[in-house]
């Protein structure tokens, strides 16, 4: 009880360490709280920290920024899970120091105040090194020493004691708040990924025929070209056959449909069986290994669901969703009509087992190379199941990626993103103004959720046409992945779609596709090349080559004269990499304007500068000398301007 310092409002802090934020090996956790105590005395505070399994604290200082608001930053260097808490106290030597100067301005005796202050001296010399402790023992002896006034008097005046004082701090009854705050430190790769996503039967050759992993396998050198690093697949397993869709949703499916690969199980086996039609597990795990070779992780859709002939049905009838009179509850709401589907049931008695087996499906597939999980239906699930599940697979395989699929309210996105999913897919399908941008990229990079949620700007998917990509011209798919791609450090294209773009809307809907490969097998021309490839080649090396775009939360947007034209700042965390990108929101017309120089995130001082800006894209250089600079951009040639900054010679 004798501890008298209060701390209060701890950021970060995920519901007092009920969930941990996220960070990769080198970035930094800012930490800020509210520390006050009763009465004016000094207060010291500090933030604690270690790796789990390790002995000893680290310590960083929390410094006073006014208004009892304090903050303080620490260093994250190795994957693993980090603990941190915070400690405050009275410095009752610096408050003793504090006083006494106060007095001695003022002409007070000071006899009293020297016998504390040698009281003091000798307490914080317990707290200390050898050297500093003898010399605060000395100076103790001498402000104890009632005969030598003066002389206690100078010394506690002279800038040799004040520098010594100034580096010590003494120690008692420390406050501590200590909730559990992790920090889990993951893969780079968690913060700095570039998606590409296709339908492995869609990859034959030859019209009409069924795709293998064999054909998946000649794509591997193409889709390392174009500088994607991880390629997603929907579920690669068993297609169920009772109410097997059509093509385009049909509710009635031909002979030869090959129905939705999210209606998993059949004769063949469930989850942890191939799709037959693919080939075999030997095909796939040699697929995984050559992808590895061409520095691809493999990530695939976990498509935790089932159709109503998987073996989980009998062998575990009560996992499932039922009607009251016993069969199999499915999902009629329009317009996608889930009727080949059946859910789990987790709330059914025997949940614990119903979780295993479904984390056992992870780990099946973690066994044989699968880097990345992408949970495609996360909402339909708890919560907790998802932080157990994604806790266990870590134990083993903590490099092991989780992509939430949940685009469906800001909350659940963000409480997904706390239970451990690695990267969230975004909002940004919907974002098309500057002013739309600029308040959405500010939303998930300045408030809290930047410190447990990486989103992932992908342009499209299987599942979502975003209505500006439908019967849109090449501009448009430019653009979006221009803005993808640079916003966001995590990025991604259904690939093969965005690519020619297909983008006939299903009349009945208006973010559909129009002849979905969900339902049918297409054919796609490997080998071609266009201006969308070639662009989205380039803009990709850029990417791996400078390390600003390695992070989503390093973005500063800056002012121009024209609402077309959208400016922003990335700068990597060394400071070793600083790129500028303006960016033409007008895929019809030209658009020129005024930039103003970021004078002050480019550490520029003064009047005079020549600022060198390198167009990354083109290899040309340009020196700006003007704190506004001109700039004209054509959407028939490049929609942005993509600037390594530097200080000219």
């Amino acid at each position: 009880m004798r501890n008298r310092t209060i701390i209060t409002n701890v950021k970060p802090n995920l519901e007092d360490g009920r969930y941990y934020i996220k960070r990769i090996p080198g970035e930094n956790v800012k930490v800020t709280a509210r520390i006050f105590c009763d009465a004016e005395d000094v207060l010291r505070a500090c933030i604690l920290y270690k790796k789990e399994g390790e002995k000893n604290w680290e310590e960083a200082p929390l410094l006073p920024i006014g208004d009892d608001e304090w903050t303080g930053t620490f260093y994250v260097t190795a994957q693993g899970i980090y603990h941190y808490k915070i400690e405050a106290w009275v410095d009752n030597l610096a408050t003793w120091y504090d006083r006494f100067l106060k007095k001695q301005e003022k002409g007070q005796h000071l006899s009293n105040d020297l016998a504390m202050g040698a009281h003091w001296l000798k307490e914080t010399a317990k707290q200390t090194d050898k050297a500093t402790a003898k010399r605060l023992s000395e100076w103790s002896k001498i402000f104890a020493d009632n005969d030598h006034y003066h002389k206690a008097v100078d010394t506690a005046i002279s800038p040799e004691f004040k520098d010594v004082i100034s580096g010590c701090t003494l120690k008692n009854h420390p406050t501590t708040f200590d909730r559990n705050l992790k920090i889990r430190v993951g893969s780079p790769r968690e913060l700095f990924s570039t998606w590409y996503e296709l339908f492995p039967r869609s990859t034959s050759e030859v019209p009409g025929k069924h795709g293998t992993f064999k054909d998946c396998e000649k794509l591997l050198p193409r889709i390392a070209t174009l500088g994607f690093d991880t390629l997603l697949l929907p579920p690669i397993f068993p297609i169920g056959k009772t109410n097997r869709k059509g093509k385009n949703n049909s509710l009635v499916a031909e002979v030869a449909d090959v129905g939705s690969p999210w209606s998993v199980g059949n004769e063949d086996g469930g989850h942890k069986s191939i799709n037959p039609e693919l080939g075999s597990m030997a095909d796939f795990e040699k697929f995984v290994k050559s992808a590895a070779k061409h520095k691809i992780d493999i990530a695939l859709d976990m498509g935790l669901r089932c159709s109503a002939d998987h073996p989980y049905v009998k062998e575990h009838p009560d996992w499932f969703m039922r009607m009251p009179d016993g069969k199999l509850a499915i999902d009629e709401i329009p317009p996608l009509y889930y009727t080949d589907i059946v859910e789990f049931n987790f709330e059914c008695d025997d949940w614990e087992n119903l979780w295993k087996e479904l984390l056992s499906v992870v780990m099946f597939w973690a066994d044989k190379g699968v880097s990345m999980f992408y949970g495609s239906t996360p909402h339909y699930k708890p919560f907790d199941f998802w932080q157990w599940l994604i806790a266990e697979v870590h134990k083993k395989y903590p490099e092991v990626i989780f992509l939430s699929g949940a685009i469906t309210r800001q909350i659940v996105t963000e409480r997904l993103a706390m239970a451990g999913f690695s990267q969230s897919l975004s909002r940004f399908f919907w974002k098309t103004t500057k002013k739309e941008i600029q308040e959405y990229m500010q939303e998930i990079t300045q408030g809290e959720t930047k410190e447990y949620m990486h989103p992932n700007f992908f342009t499209n998917t299987p599942d979502i046409l975003p209505s500006y990509l439908a019967d849109a011209e090449e501009n448009v798919f430019l653009l979006r992945y221009a803005l993808a791609s640079t916003l966001s450090s995590n990025c991604g294209i259904y690939g093969p779609v965005f690519e020619i773009m297909k983008n006939e809307r299903h009349p009945d809907s208006k973010e559909r596709y129009l002849n979905s490969e969900k339902y049918e097998i297409a054919h796609h021309d490997w080998n071609a090349k266009n201006r969308i490839t070639e662009f989205i080649s380039r803009i990709n090396a850029i990417r791996k080559e400078n390390t600003a775009f390695h992070n989503t939360f390093n973005i500063a947007f800056t002012q121009t004269d024209n609402e077309q034209l959208i400016s922003f700042v990335k700068t990597s965390l060394d400071k070793s990499s600083t790129v500028w990108c303006i960016i033409n929101l007008d895929p019809q017309n030209r658009q020129t304007g005024y930039v103003e120089l970021p004078k002050e995130l480019l550490g520029i001082k003064g009047h005079w500068f020549n600022l060198k800006v390198e167009e990354l894209l083109t290899g040309e250089t340009y020196h700006w000398f003007s704190d506004w600079n001109f700039v004209e951009l054509k959407p028939e040639a490049y929609p942005m301007h993509l600037l390594k900054v530097s200080m000219a010679d």
